[in-house]
């Protein structure tokens, strides 16, 4: 090598750091992805044999009703005199719209049946009821 001779360099693509950064990347989206909810947190109550969970989120509008008896439609809570206007607003910007309702573990029958009129009076007919697998149930039950 001449002084004043430019170097020949060696382009060579180093993918190692890259493939670091996405598998952290995944890693931090796989526990994040369950705590990302459109609900407010509830207790919700156990049963034996909930209904087929999971699915596809597409279309769905979660009702949740807390331990105060305040009515949320996913994560914006709502007066009551405003909640069938609200629902079928949010309804309007979803395509084939599914209502699911979560009641708190520890409300009343009576105030969940409300939730229920105040759903078919929005104009939607059938609602999804959230639950908890119990543990004790099927643990009982073995």
């Amino acid at each position: 090598m001449r002084l004043g001779e430019p170097a020949k360099m060696q382009a060579a693509i180093n993918i190692t750091p890259l493939v670091d950064v996405v598998l952290v990347l995944l890693i931090i989206f796989m526990v994040m992805v369950p705590h990302m909810q459109k609900a407010p947190e509830l207790d919700l109550p156990d049963t034996a044999k909930p209904g087929e969970q999971g699915g596809d989120e597409k279309g769905r509008i979660m009702i949740s009703v807390d331990e105060a008896g305040g009515w949320w439609i996913d994560d914006k809570k709502v007066a009551l005199e405003q909640f069938g206007d609200k629902l079928r607003e949010t309804a309007a910007a979803v395509e084939k719209p599914r209502i699911v309702l979560r009641g708190a573990s520890n409300l009343n029958f009576y105030e969940v049946r409300q939730a229920m009129i105040a759903i078919e009076q929005a104009g939607f007919q059938g609602v999804g009821l959230a639950a908890r697998r119990s543990t004790t149930a099927v643990a009982q039950k073995d």
